[in-house]
């Protein structure tokens, strides 16, 4: 394709952010062969200058990616470049204690200042909260006094974070999080994707609230971008007969149009007007042209009513 590609700038909910609609995500940078294949050092920078030399404006990383690696390998292209480039925006995600589940708010201190200290940065855009469902602490000790939160909030008020955002799994646990009013921004993965629509009033709750809305995974970790035929699994697991007969189906559609099913997964996220931006993860240089033309790709208005007729799942997991 011959495509001029000019990404957008979105408002991120009510921070003076402006991101790109596509996110690099940056999970597979932490060389974590078990989930996303090996990614040595030099492949990893590679993609990162390649990212910062493309129309993307955003990095998603978290400090327990690797236990720190991928936030390494940022920070070495941050030091090359003699810091962000200017309009550039980097969020990154505190971490519980990975051996012990702790999540309290000396944790998120400690979580919080190693990852300055690995990306180069005395400030950061955008910090989350990351995966509390797996946390020893329960939601009201994450939200006390001197909890996981407040501690965030802390750093907040003090101009060290940005913005404060709250990431994780479950539907549920996450808009009990939002309801709390504290939050900037939302990440949610893999349940909002052509297969799975279970984050559908997560979505609407933060959006009504004016949350930035980060959508992840639209691929469901690999599916909806490689095929039933070739990929076996969705969201980090192995995938239904259900889910794979749909999934199929639904490459069999896109094909009769000439559109990639990566294409449709993709901007099935990124055409939805509440979400602010779709977290993507790569593992090479020249992925980066790829999904710039992924979410170029002309596609039919027809073939979206064709796609929501093969039906989808509701369920959390």
């Amino acid at each position: 394709m011959n495509v001029t590609y000019a990404l957008p700038r979105r408002r991120f909910g009510a921070t003076p952010f402006r991101v790109t609609p596509l996110c690099l995500g940056c999970a597979p940078l932490a060389n974590m062969p078990e989930l996303f294949g090996p990614v040595p050092e030099e492949q990893a920078l590679a993609l990162l200058r390649a990212v910062f030399d493309s129309p993307i404006n955003f990095l998603d990383t978290a400090a327990a990616y690797g236990d720190g690696e991928s936030e390494r390998r940022i920070g070495i292209v941050l030091r090359e470049r003699l810091g962000l480039p200017p309009g550039f925006v980097l969020a990154t995600k505190v971490d519980r204690d990975l051996r012990t589940g702790e999540f309290s708010g000396a944790q998120v201190r400690r979580s919080l200042e190693r990852s300055r200290k690995l990306l180069g940065r005395a400030t950061l855009p955008i910090v989350y909260l990351h995966d509390p469902e797996y946390a020893r602490e329960t939601f009201e000790e994450i939200m006390a006094p001197g909890g996981a939160v407040d501690v965030l909030l802390e750093y907040k008020a003090r101009g060290v974070i940005g913005a404060v955002g709250i990431a994780g799994g479950p539907v549920a646990m996450l808009m009990r999080y939002v309801e709390t009013g504290v939050f900037d921004a939302l990440i949610t993965h893999n349940r909002y994707t052509l297969l799975n629509r279970a984050a559908e009033p997560l979505i609407e709750l933060a959006a009504r609230r004016g949350l930035a809305v980060v959508n992840a995974a639209p691929y469901g970790g690999g599916l909806l971008a490689k095929g039933p035929e070739a990929w076996g699994r969705y969201a980090y697991r192995s995938a239904s007969p259900q889910v794979l007969a749909r999934a199929q189906r639904m490459a069999d559609i896109c094909a009769r149009y000439a559109v990639p099913l990566a294409a449709a997964a993709l901007q099935f996220s990124m055409r939805d007007p509440r979400i602010t931006s779709t977290i993507v993860g790569m593992t090479r240089p020249e992925r980066v042209q790829e999904t710039l033309e992924l979410a170029c790709w002309p596609i039919p208005e027809q073939l979206w009513a064709e796609l929501d007729a093969v039906g989808f799942e509701r369920d959390d997991f």
